[in-house]
């Protein structure tokens, strides 16, 4: 049976705390409790390392935590096959370093991997910067054991990459939140590891980071991440600039690689840049700390949005954001993405400042985003929102097929109500 245990506030999700935690050990028991909720009336909130509850609003109502770190078995893995199906509870660590023994990988580039889940990052709809190059999670993804409101385990897809006709239902619950069902297995394609995987960070000085940005976008090689980062420097492990510092990730074979340092460094030089700095030792751990920062909170004082767009347009979309919030009070840090187009935006503030003095700063500080990036939507915060701050931007001309969708899945709004889209 599924342990209750008295760790309410672990799960507390912007000042709401469940009445009860349950900690489910296998998916029958997922689906009995779903349907015990649901008889019951009780909302059900399904949570997993917990590294991405700032998306998303919170629960309209909220009794049952469902964790769903127990669910943390290997189902599948031959690695001969390319697949693996694992529980939705496994961290992305220990999923990184099964798969790392055979020299394979899963590029989900989530935040907080040691913690993070691959339920909750495929339910979050996590997009890491590496999906240019590979492809997004879920297009990483063939097949699901979801349990339903009702009690249903529904099972999509299978172990096959190529075994899905019609539409892939799998898919439906990637990005859901939570609110369409709970993802209790994925199965996943899998991917060789690359020879080599080398990083090159350059602190840009004053006056060179337009130049540098545009001279890296013709590299003969192609970098499978491609950051410009200002600020955020509590977290990072390499210094920053004036103007921050552009971090490249380059992965393949050895001679690749050194012919891309060398147009890099180039590039940049040429741009006004004097140093870049090669990391092959520790590449993936410095790689990994600086995806942390998209979810670091500078304490209660801070809310980070992330703006979806094209590459092309993303520094101008950064500039609005500058623009935006220069009358505020709030400061600004940012991650640009040069090859996928996110703008990653933390505003925050500074000084000593009283609770409502803060509150109040940081809701005009999201306002004025929002005004420039309206499809901005909230990735992490460290305060409780409430009515003031929406974790969601401009709702989608789909809103209202979502909303049927939710009325057919979930009829008693049981999955983690309020948390969506639209209140869905």
């Amino acid at each position: 049976m599924p342990r209750a245990k008295a760790r309410a506030n672990v799960y507390e999700i912007d000042g709401r705390r469940p009445t009860r935690v349950v900690e489910p050990t296998n998916e029958q028991e997922v689906a009995d409790i779903l349907r015990a909720a649901d008889a019951a009336g009780d909302a059900v909130v399904p949570i997993g390392g917990g590294t991405l509850l700032g998306v998303g609003n919170p629960p309209r109502h909220y009794e049952i935590a469902l964790s769903t770190l127990r669910l943390d078995s290997v189902h599948v893995y031959d690695h001969r096959d390319l697949t693996i199906g694992a529980g939705a509870g496994m961290t992305l660590g220990h999923l990184a370093s099964l798969l790392a023994k055979h020299r394979q990988f899963v590029p989900l580039d989530a935040p907080r991997a040691a913690a993070a889940t691959l339920g909750g990052t495929l339910a979050a709809g996590w997009l890491g910067p590496r999906r240019a190059t590979y492809g997004r999670p879920r297009d990483l993804l063939i097949g699901t054991t979801t349990a339903l409101a009702d009690g249903t385990l529904a099972h999509a897809g299978g172990m096959v990459v190529k075994n899905v006709s019609g539409y892939d239902m799998s898919r439906l619950y990637v990005s859901s939140l939570g609110t369409l069902g709970v993802i209790t297995r994925a199965n996943l394609k899998i991917l060789p590891m690359p020879a080599a995987f080398r990083l090159t960070v350059a602190r840009l000085p004053e006056g060179t980071r337009a130049r540098a940005a545009a001279n890296v976008q013709g590299l003969d090689v192609e970098p499978t991440a491609a950051l410009l980062i200002d600020g955020f420097r509590e977290i990072l492990p390499f210094e920053l600039g004036a103007e921050g510092a552009i971090l490249l990730a380059f992965e393949g074979s050895a001679a690749a690689i050194e012919r891309a340092t060398r147009s890099v460094r180039s590039a940049l030089g040429s741009a006004g840049v004097p140093e870049t700095r090669i990391i092959d030792t520790g590449a993936h751990q410095t790689f990994a700390r600086t995806i942390d920062a998209y979810v670091a909170s500078v304490a209660e004082r801070s809310v980070t949005l992330r703006a979806l767009g094209l590459p092309d347009g993303v520094l101008k979309r950064e500039a609005a954001a500058r623009e935006g919030i220069a009358p505020t009070a709030a400061l600004l840090d940012t991650i640009v993405d040069l090859r996928c187009g996110d703008l990653i935006a933390r505003v925050f503030v500074d000084g000593k400042l009283d609770q409502l003095a803060v509150r109040g700063t940081l809701s005009d500080a999201v306002a004025a985003l929002r005004a420039r990036l309206p499809d901005a939507t909230v990735l992490a915060r460290g305060l409780a929102l409430e009515g003031d701050i929406d974790a969601w931007g401009t709702l989608p001309p789909a809103i209202d097929v979502m909303r049927d969708l939710k009325a057919r899945f979930d009829p008693r709004a049981t999955l983690a109500p309020g948390r969506f889209l639209g209140g869905i």
